[in-house]
């Protein structure tokens, strides 16, 4: 049987790059506007942090009860290992759903924009409702949608906002880069597995675009990342365009999918696309940074 150990040690830096990419990200236009606040970035770090955490706990509760982590073929999950129980690990969810909200409140506290309080409701209900609840609308095929918004446009924004008390263009368009590549990472997951899901009826956007529309659009995500990084870079500063790094990653992982790679080779471009989300952000930190 697996242990809590492996999942932990599978989990902390896929978890950790998720966290950190859009928090770089949003503070490499903070510095470059010079409004950069290192305590509200590492708050919302923290943040982004233990949303990322419930959302792991909360995925694996929900599948796991549901039985469609039986045939899994990607790292393991607690429930569907026998690990540990449903509920245990429908507790820890909450509990990093609780300290995110505590966090966030903090974060709220300093900054003195208390409607933010409402996207930090809006972010764990969704966190939750992803796989939890009677309808889930991540087997509905939105998995894509609660991803690019939340981790992508909600995160890269909310750091600048909480720094600068206002967005930038360049930042919204870093946002929509960063929430596209974490796009991928959910489409490369899907993809592996794609006949599972079909098998135990969750409908997620692979299995609806199928095996080659699938492949297409991640091509697809791949140019439009690309392409919004120069976004990026033409409404701050040409240094940014350090963030194109990502593809030193992203393009031997986007031939590997279109392939026509299955299984567990896609657990490589799981993780090649990871570290090009946090290569993109370090890429546009360091080139806001130079620029400024």
């Amino acid at each position: 049987m697996a242990t809590l150990g492996e999942w932990i040690e599978g989990a902390r830096p896929r978890t950790l790059v998720a966290a950190l990419s859009p928090v770089l990200a949003g503070s490499a236009i903070a510095w470059f506007e010079h409004g950069f606040r290192p305590w509200h970035a590492l708050l919302a770090f923290l943040v982004a942090l233990a949303l990322q955490i419930g959302v792991n706990f909360a995925n694996d509760y929900s599948d796991g009860i549901r039985g469609t982590d039986e045939d899994r073929v990607g790292p393991m999950r607690l429930v569907g290992s026998g690990a540990a129980r449903p509920a245990q690990v429908k507790t820890a969810a909450f509990t990093c759903f609780g300290i995110a909200a505590v966090l966030g409140l903090l974060l709220v506290a300093m900054t003195g924009h208390w409607w933010i309080t409402l996207v930090g409701a809006a972010s764990i209900l969704a966190a939750w409702f992803y796989t939890g609840g009677d309808h889930p609308y991540g087997y509905a095929g939105l998995g894509e949608v609660f991803v690019f918004i939340f981790f992508g446009l909600v995160a890269v924004c909310g750091t600048t906002y909480v720094q600068l008390d206002r967005v930038p263009a360049s930042s919204l368009a870093a946002s929509v880069a960063i929430g596209i590549v974490a796009c991928q990472i959910l489409v490369a997951n899907n993809l592996r597995d794609i006949d599972g899901d079909r098998e135990v009826g969750k409908r997620t956007l692979a299995t609806r675009l199928g095996h080659q529309g699938t492949r297409r659009f991640f091509a697809l995500l791949t140019v439009l990342a690309a392409a919004l990084v120069v976004v990026t870079a033409a409404l701050s500063t040409w240094w940014a365009l350090l963030g194109l790094a990502m593809l030193v990653l992203l393009a031997p992982a986007t031939r590997v999918v279109l392939s026509g790679a299955t299984g567990r080779p896609l657990i490589g471009v799981l993780k090649q696309v990871g570290l090009a989300e946090l290569l993109c952000a370090v890429g546009l930190f360091g080139g806001c940074v130079i620029g400024a």
